[in-house]
């Protein structure tokens, strides 16, 4: 216990001395019309980084410093050894992402491709942050509810089927607590959006349902968030989004499996909004294959992706 309390304490105060992650707040602008190309949206926001590696470098720390889940990272670097990259290499990092449609809430939970949007100021900025969820056996669900309670130290009132193996029906807050230090408690029993204790899980589906941030995210979430937060949870692991008048696509991995094929769901997403005819198709079949989950400017017109570096990264070096 000892040993495990140690190194979570030097975790976070390495975090500490890491440069702060791109979480917003972000200026934003939806789309005037449901259909074609709005040359005033903003729904693209962040942009493209680099890193060289270094010796000791792994990825679950590099997505960490730029606070990323780690399936953000390790889409795009899939033959790597997460805890060996190759030293000195040049990294893309993919600190961009498509804004969903708030809907009218002030949270979209996008499961798709398990990140977290609060959007603040009527809509017009928007922060975002990297979450675990449920494991396939405990999909986190879709859904809209409000947040009911605000939670310092929670306890963890332990699932039934979970209770045999800790021993306990409610574990007090501690080092082995998942809730970490803050729970914007859900309208939707003992679940919701928390911190937690080991903060390698963010970026993975860990839970039995609820949402985990990194200590340092849902810090700043919890003192931003009232009571009676409009809170909806979507699954969406396809967005379609628009910068300086033009069309960006992103595509993630359907890790929860609900979706026949990502290729024909892509084609009738971009018919439904009238776009099917102004996209570069070879460019819609590369974001689908790939499924970096990292916006790709796939506007037919133009070679964007060499003229503004946006639409294609680097390909990691090979060991």
């Amino acid at each position: 216990m000892r040993k495990f309390t140690l190194i979570l304490a030097a975790c976070l105060v390495l975090s500490a001395a890491w440069p702060a992650g791109a979480s917003g707040p972000f200026n934003i602008r939806q789309p005037g019309s449901s259909t074609g190309i709005d040359p005033q949206a903003n729904t693209v926001v962040g942009s493209i980084q680099h890193y060289r590696t270094k010796k000791g470098d792994d990825l679950l720390d590099i997505a960490r410093r730029y606070d990323l889940g780690w399936t953000e990272i390790g889409a795009m670097y899939r033959q790597w050894d997460p805890f060996l990259p190759p030293v000195g290499a040049e990294m893309t990092i993919p600190s961009m992402w498509i804004i969903p449609d708030s809907r009218g809430k002030q949270i979209i939970v996008n499961t798709g491709e398990m990140r977290l949007y609060y959007f603040v100021k009527n809509g017009a900025q928007v922060y975002t942050y990297p979450i675990g969820m449920g494991v396939l056996d405990f999909k986190t669900p879709t859904g809209s509810f409000t947040v009911n309670q605000k939670k310092v130290n929670p306890d963890w009132h332990i699932p039934k089927q979970l209770q045999k193996k800790y021993g306990m029906a409610v574990m007090p807050a501690g080092p082995d607590n998942p809730m970490g230090e803050y729970k914007l408690g859900l309208s939707w029993g003992d679940y919701g959006i928390h911190g937690c204790n080991l903060p390698w899980a963010v970026g993975r589906l860990v839970s039995h349902g609820c949402t985990r941030l990194y200590p340092e995210d849902i810090k700043k979430l919890f003192a931003m968030v009232p009571m009676g937060t409009r809170v909806e949870y979507v699954y969406e692991p396809v967005k379609v989004g628009f910068r300086y008048g033009r069309v960006y696509l992103s595509v993630h991995e359907d890790v929860y499996m609900k979706i026949r094929s990502i290729f024909l769901h892509v084609l009738d997403l971009l018919e439904k909004k009238g776009l099917l005819g102004q996209v570069d198709l070879r460019r819609v079949v590369q974001a689908v294959e790939e499924q970096t989950g990292m916006p790709m400017d796939i506007t037919g017109r133009g070679d964007s992706l060499a003229a503004s570096g946006q639409g294609s990264w680097a390909r990691p070096p090979s060991r």
